[in-house]
């Protein structure tokens, strides 16, 4: 009788997964499904955004007057030739200056007005609470021209009630420089602030009402209240409605052009947009407009990326 030695079985070799491509194909799949949805839209913007951005900063380095449109010349390269000429004409350089000053000052403005609205919402009751909501939207929703129009006819010096209120007899707001911007900021304004103010009313409704009782309750005054307590809790909120009222203070067009007859006398209101648009439509200079609406172009994206990176460096905080 013969013996066998007992069998010795050692681990079971490893296969892969009989499903591991399918796993794998589901998981790319579902990467561009989002892609997919997003492919309509970035169509649409890249037809009406890039497309136009290409042409406008190709413009830019060429030689492209009335002449060129015409036909009658050539369509030349200049390369940096529209840059050196915008940025060596004096008038350029003050008319950014104006334009960085006022867009200051209406983001300062506008900031005030809403954030002081907003707080001045938690305290009253419903009614009037309403009542001054729908009065910000309607301003809000004014198309620029509209209001623009109707604040130029309340400052009318022969006909306006402004100035019969005022005492101020026939005052000319759109006469002088100084008096032109502060017309122009009252009325920008008036159509920003209720962007602000239901922004900045919404973070508040969101802090704890805990928080607000304690700082009451140690004896904080309000502006110690919100300057101490409510404005660190809002500020990623006060971070955006900056951001946000920068970029549409800087490229105002509309507000400027109608209610000082298209730049002031003698161009002392101009800003960027209106001296963009006077110089390519007005002197048919449309290379150097273009070069303008380049420069602008870049002084907003590096808003823009500061924006996104002040909004990180919030999300990375504990």
């Amino acid at each position: 009788m013969t013996l066998t030695a007992p069998r010795t079985e050692g681990p079971a070799p490893t296969r892969p997964p009989r499903h591991a491509p399918r796993r794998t194909a589901r998981r790319t799949g579902s990467a561009r499904t989002p892609w997919l949805y997003l492919l309509p839209a970035l169509a649409v913007l890249g037809g009406l955004l890039v497309y136009p951005l290409y042409q406008l900063g190709l413009i830019s380095f060429l030689e492209y007057t009335q002449a060129q449109v015409s036909g009658g010349r050539p369509t030349s390269f200049r390369g940096l030739g529209n840059y050196t000429a915008l940025f060596s004409d004096p008038q350029f350089r003050q008319v950014l200056l104006a334009t960085v000053l006022f867009a200051a000052a209406c983001v300062v403005a506008t900031l005030a007005v809403g954030c002081a609205l907003a707080v001045l919402l938690t305290r009253v009751r419903a009614l009037p609470r309403l009542a001054l909501m729908l009065a910000a939207l309607g301003a809000w929703a004014t198309p620029a021209v509209t209001g623009s129009t109707v604040w130029v006819f309340l400052f009318d010096p022969d006909h306006g009630p402004v100035n019969r209120i005022l005492g101020l007899g026939d005052f000319s707001w759109t006469y002088g420089r100084y008096s032109a911007f502060a017309l122009v900021l009252m009325e920008v304004v008036w159509c920003s602030f209720p962007f602000v103010m239901v922004t900045v009313y919404a973070g508040i409704r969101a802090v704890p009402a805990e928080v607000l009782e304690a700082a009451a309750l140690d004896g904080a005054s309000p502006w110690r209240t919100w300057r101490s307590v409510t404005a660190p809790m809002l500020r990623p909120i006060l971070l955006v409605v900056t951001i946000q009222s920068v970029i549409w203070d800087f490229k105002i067009f509309t507000q400027i052009y109608v209610m000082t007859g298209g730049g002031g006398i003698a161009g002392q209101n101009l800003i960027l947009n209106v001296y963009a648009y006077q110089t390519a439509f007005a002197s048919s200079e449309y290379g150097l407009g273009s070069a303008i609406g380049v420069v602008m172009l870049l002084i907003l994206l590096a808003v823009t990326l500061v924006h996104l990176r002040l909004m990180r460096r919030q999300g990375e905080e504990p």
